[in-house]
């Protein structure tokens, strides 16, 4: 069974990157939102496998949608994707519930490395 994966960022360019990078490696992109308002909504309906949740975004953040989404479901698997220098906000993220990061500018390898070790 191939796992679903719900992609959350605010720039529809990275959600075309991780979508072309997860299908190539057979996952199932379940949905998209753009914010972390929508993301929380959408996994309550999507129910994916795994979330990819980018930090800064508008409407809520990263950060509170991971704990939205951990408090509707503590076993959500959340991996973060940050831009390079925001150390301290991957930190409170892992803290809220993600299960680990990437970092932006992908890497198909890192990416599918922190994807399975999340679906772990």
């Amino acid at each position: 069974m191939s796992r679903r994966i719900l992609l959350v960022d605010d720039a529809i360019v990275i959600r075309l990157m991780l979508t072309k990078i997860l299908t190539s490696a057979g996952y199932i992109i379940a949905g998209e939102a753009g914010d972390g308002l929508e993301a929380v909504e959408k996994y309550k309906k999507l129910k994916p496998d795994l979330v990819t949740m980018d930090i800064t975004m508008p409407k809520m953040s990263g950060i509170d949608a991971v704990r939205a989404i951990k408090a509707y479901d503590p076993e959500a698997r959340i991996v973060i994707c940050s831009a390079m220098g925001q150390q301290s906000m991957v930190i409170e993220a892992i803290n809220a519930g993600a299960s680990t990061y990437i970092t932006k500018p992908f890497n198909r390898g890192k990416v599918l490395a922190a994807v399975e070790t999340a679906l772990r």
